[in-house]
C-alpha cells in the first residue's frame, strides 16, 4: 500500500494543473479573508486619519477601475506565460527528446508562476464583486484592494523572473545537470551501505503462476507487504518484472514455490502499474533520459558531440558514487528464510544502459570515443571490486574495437589506442585491484 501511495503522489506531481489550482484556491480564500476583515472592522481604511493610512484610500469607482485593470492584465500575462511554457516544451522535445518533457512539466516553479497570475486574476474578481457605489449601499474593501496592488507588483517581479528561468532551463547543460541530480538521488535511495543477501540457487520459476497482470508499465513494488504475505503462507515468490519494465496483458508476473489461495490478489495488491514508466523505483530511469540526450546530440541533424561528452561525464560521476556502495540483489528474507526474489539492475546492466547506445551512435566521433575512454578510466580508478572492473574493461575494449573499425584518421586512431592501452595498464597494475 505504501508503494502504491508513493506512485500516486508521483503521478500527482506530473499533473501541470495541480499547483496552479492550489494557488488559485489560496488567493480566493485570501480575498474572502481580506473582505471579511473590512466588514468586521478589524482592519481597513480609517476615514478619521487618511494621512496615516498606507493602503488604498480611493472610492468605489477607482477601486473598480483598479481591480478591473489588475484582472484583465494578469489573465493576459497568464496566457503569455502559458505560451512561453509551450514553446519551451516544444524546443525541449525537438532538441533533447520527448521523454524530457516530464522534467519540464514537473517543474514546480513553472506551475507556481502560472498559479500566481491566475490566482491574482481570481483574487481581483472576488474583491471586485464586493465593491458597491453610493447607489448600492456604499462599500469599498480598502484592505482587499491594497492586496490586489501588492499582488499586481508581485506578478510584475514574477514575470521578469519567469523569463530568466525559462531562458536558463532550456539550456542543455542545465537539463543535463537536473537529470544528473535525479540520478544521484536514485543512486542514494536505491543502493545499499552494506552487501545484500545472496540470491538463492533454486528459484520457484516454472512453479505455480501467481498473477497475470493487465498491460502497462510496472511502476512500483511493495516489497515489504509481499514479503510478509509470503512468510505467512510459507512460500517463495519470484517476480519476473522489475520497475520500469512493460508487462503485456496476460503475462504471468510472478511464480510461487507452491500454490496458495488468494495469491493472485496478494501479488496484484503489491504491484502498481501505469501507462508510463516512473522514476520511483527505477534506477535506470534517469540514465535513459541522459542517454537519450546524448544520442540525439549525436544525430546528423544536431551533430553536437560536446553535449554527448558532457552526458558521459555525468554518467561517470554516477558510477563513482556507486563505487563505495552495494547494489541490491533483489532478495528478501523473513525469519532467516528467503521469501521474495525480484529482478534488479546489476552493475553490468547499468553500464550497458549508460554506454552501449552512446557508443553505437558515436561511430567515427573521436571526441566522444576518447571521452568515453577517459570516463571509464576515471571510474576504474575509484572502483575496487574486481567484477565491476571487468565490466569497465569490457566497455573499454568495445570502445577500442569501435575506434579501430570506424575512425579513419591514423593520428586520431593512434591516440585512442594509446588511451585504451593506458586504461588496461592502470587497471592491472600491482595494488590497484582489490578483490
Amino acid at each position: 500500500m505504501r508503494a502504491r501511495v508513493k506512485a500516486w503522489v508521483e503521478f500527482l506531481g506530473d499533473q501541470f494543473w495541480l499547483r496552479p489550482a492550489l494557488v488559485v484556491l489560496g488567493c480566493i480564500g485570501l480575498a474572502q479573508f481580506a473582505v471579511w476583515l473590512e466588514t468586521a472592522r478589524i482592519a481597513g481604511y480609517d476615514a478619521s486619519s487618511p494621512d496615516a493610512d498606507w493602503g488604498w484610500a480611493g472610492g468605489a469607482e477607482g477601486a473598480r477601475a483598479l481591480l478591473s485593470a489588475v484582472a484583465s492584465s494578469t489573465i493576459g500575462v497568464a496566457g503569455t506565460t502559458f505560451s512561453i511554457t509551450i514553446a519551451a516544451l516544444s524546443l525541449a522535445s525537438n532538441q533533447m527528446g520527448p521523454r524530457l518533457l516530464r522534467n519540464f512539466v514537473r517543474d514546480a516553479r513553472n506551475q507556481v508562476v502560472l498559479g500566481i497570475f491566475l490566482g491574482t486574476f481570481a483574487y481581483a474578481l472576488m474583491v471586485l464583486r464586493t465593491v458597491r457605489t453610493v447607489e448600492e449601499q456604499p462599500f469599498v474593501p480598502h484592505l482587499a484592494v491594497s492586496g490586489a496592488v501588492v499582488l499586481a507588483l508581485a506578478c510584475l517581479g514574477t514575470l521578469i523572473w519567469f523569463v530568466h528561468h525559462i531562458a536558463t532551463s532550456i539550456n542543455v547543460e542545465t537539463v543535463v545537470d537536473a537529470v544528473h541530480h535525479d540520478l544521484c538521488e536514485a543512486v542514494r535511495r536505491r543502493t545499499l551501505d552494506a552487501a545484500d543477501l545472496r540470491r538463492p540457487l533454486e528459484t520457484p520459476e516454472g512453479g505455480a503462476t501467481a498473477a497475470k497482470a493487465e498491460g502497462g508499465y510496472l511502476q512500483a513494488v511493495d516489497v515489504g507487504s509481499l514479503a510478509d504475505w509470503a512468510r505467512e503462507n510459507g512460500v517463495m515468490v519470484s517476480l519476473r518484472a522489475r520497475p520500469g519494465d512493460y508487462v503485456p496483458t496476460g503475462f504471468p508476473v510472478a511464480f510461487l514455490s507452491a500454490g496458495v489461495e488468494g495469491a493472485t490478489d496478494a501479488v496484484s495488491r503489491a504491484l502498481t502499474f501505469g501507462r508510463r514508466p516512473a522514476a520511483l523505483q527505477d534506477l535506470e530511469y534517469s540514465v535513459r533520459q541522459l542517454v537519450e540526450i546524448a544520442v540525439r546530440a549525436l544525430s546528423p541533424g544536431i551533430n553536437d558531440p560536446m553535449t554527448a561528452g558532457s552526458v558521459l561525464d555525468h554518467l561517470g560521476d554516477a558510477l563513482c558514487r556507486i563505487a563505495p556502495r552495494h547494489l541490491p540483489t533483489g532478495t528478501v528474507a523473513r525469519d532467516g528464510r528467503v521469501v521474495l526474489i525480484q529482478p534488479v539492475t546489476d552493475y553490468a546492466g547499468l553500464c550497458d544502459a549508460m554506454f552501449l547506445l552512446i557508443r553505437q551512435n558515436a561511430s567515427g566521433s573521436v571526441h566522444v570515443l576518447a571521452r568515453m575512454l577517459d570516463v571509464l578510466a576515471r571510474v576504474a580508478e575509484v572502483e575496487r571490486l574486481t567484477d565491476r572492473l571487468a565490466v569497465l574493461r569490457r566497455h573499454a575494449d568495445l570502445v577500442a574495437a569501435a575506434a579501430r573499425r570506424d575512425v579513419s584518421d591514423p593520428h586520431d586512431l593512434a591516440d585512442l589506442v594509446e588511451r585504451h592501452a593506458s586504461f588496461v595498464k592502470a587497471q592491472t597494475r600491482d595494488g590497484f585491484v582489490v578483490p
